[in-house]
Order: C-alpha cells, then sequence, then structure tokens
C-alpha cells in the first residue's frame, strides 16, 4: 500500500465536510499515544505557550527527582526517558524557543543531578550533543534572544 504525500492528503482533507474531519481526527487519535498526546497540546494548550513549558519543565524536574545516581547503567536509561520526553515535547510545539528553553533546562538539571558528566563518556555525548542542538535552535533566534540565551548556555558549558 502506497502512502499518500502531505499535499495530497491535505487536498483531500480540504474536500471532506467538518463532521468527517473530527471523526477521522478522533480515529487517528485512537490508534497511537503520541497522536491523542499531539492532539491535547493542540486543543487545549497551543494558545500558552509559556504555560506549557512550565508544565513540561515541572514534569522533567520530577523526572530528574527520581534519577537513581548510584549506577551509571540506570541514570543512563533514565536520561534517555527524560530526553525522549523532552524531544517529543518539543516536536509538538514546532517553536525554537521552546526547544531552547527545554533543552537549557534538561542540561541545567543534568549538571545539577550529582552525576560524574565528565567520566562517563556515555554521559558526556548526551550533554554535549544536547548543547550542540541549543547552540543550533539560538543561531535561528533574534540577537537580542541569542544574547541572553548564550549567556545561559556559556554557564552550563563552564560549569
Amino acid at each position: 500500500m502506497k502512502t499518500a504525500t502531505i499535499t495530497e492528503l491535505k487536498k483531500e482533507l480540504g474536500s471532506l465536510p467538518p463532521a468527517e474531519l473530527v471523526e477521522l481526527c478522533l480515529r487517528l487519535a485512537k490508534f497511537k499515544k503520541d497522536s491523542k498526546e499531539l492532539l491535547t497540546y493542540l486543543l487545549f494548550e497551543a494558545h500558552s505557550l509559556d504555560g506549557y513549558i512550565t508544565s513540561v519543565k515541572e514534569h522533567i524536574s520530577v523526572e530528574f527527582d527520581g534519577l537513581a545516581t548510584t549506577h551509571l547503567y540506570h541514570a543512563k536509561k533514565t536520561l534517555r526517558k527524560i530526553l525522549r520526553f523532552t524531544t517529543k515535547h518539543i516536536r509538538f510545539t514546532g517553536s525554537k524557543q521552546a526547544e531552547i528553553e527545554l533543552l537549557l533546562f534538561f542540561c541545567e538539571k543534568m549538571r545539577r543531578s550529582g552525576l560524574q558528566i565528565d567520566y562517563s563518556v556515555q554521559l558526556n555525548n548526551i550533554y554535549l550533543q544536547q548543547l550542540r542542538k541549543i547552540e543550533k535552535a539560538i543561531e535561528a533566534q533574534h540577537e537580542d534572544l541569542q544574547f541572553d540565551y548564550r549567556k545561559q548556555l556559556d554557564a552550563l558549558s563552564f560549569i
């Protein structure tokens, strides 16, 4: 079975009546948890980006509070889980500002977690990759915002 392109889907969705469109959206939301979460974000939380970022940060904080620092294996596994959660919500927003703020928060929490990031190659690679993502997202921002975000990034780079 051939999958339709985005333009084909857009044309077809434009020709459907609203009731049928609602039915399709609900059916789509039933199949995948990510689809349901995205639909929830778009319908209920997209109007307040700051509030959404705050709620995601609270969830990240709770996850970091439960981070097991005694075993490196469990710490890595939990960090990757938190990072998957963070990137999923960054994709939902589609905003570079949200990406920068959430990744800065993740890196700050990772630095302050008590993990020996500098002594573990895997943890160091995770951390450095997030710093590179932040740097790339900062370049797409306005100069004033770039300055503010770079100060925060520099503080994380030299801790």
